[in-house]
């Protein structure tokens, strides 16, 4: 393969990955909430609880931003800062069994729209995304 034959399947990739990504972002479960909202609280349900600093660097938002955000997710009853056991000084953030409730939701919303369109599409082409995913995940693991 040339170095442009590698440029274009990178953008071809790129765009294909980023159309799927906004194509499932929308939900009845997430309707209220925003993007980064969403971001934040599927970060508080798999890592959590988290320092503040830690989110906002697992986020990349300024601490600032990560406050609004936060605070939106808590007055939704989302998620919840508590102070550190350690460290009295310290925040911790944490999803709410009501945050993880909806992160379920919206999981499960975003797979039955995706597979409901990979149910549209033809036999080779459903096989060929199935062969492609054991290369699509390692390229995951290697881009952390």
């Amino acid at each position: 393969m040339k170095a442009g034959d590698d440029e274009d399947t990178s953008a071809r990739l790129r765009a294909a990955i980023g159309r799927l990504g906004r194509r499932l972002r929308p939900t009845r479960a997430g309707s209220g909430l925003t993007p980064t909202q969403v971001s934040v609280l599927f970060t508080l349900v798999r890592h959590g609880p988290l320092p503040l600093a830690e989110l906002a660097e697992r986020e990349t938002l300024h601490p600032t931003m990560l406050s609004r955000v936060l605070g939106g997710l808590c007055e939704a009853g989302l998620a919840a800062r508590t102070t550190s056991p350690g460290d009295r000084r310290a925040a911790l953030a944490e999803a709410t069994p009501a945050g993880r409730r909806i992160r379920e939701r919206i999981h499960r919303e975003r797979n039955e729209a995706l597979a409901a369109h990979l149910a549209e599409l033809a036999p080779q082409e459903r096989r060929a995304i199935v062969e492609a995913l054991p290369a699509l995940e390692a390229l995951a693991e290697r881009m952390r």
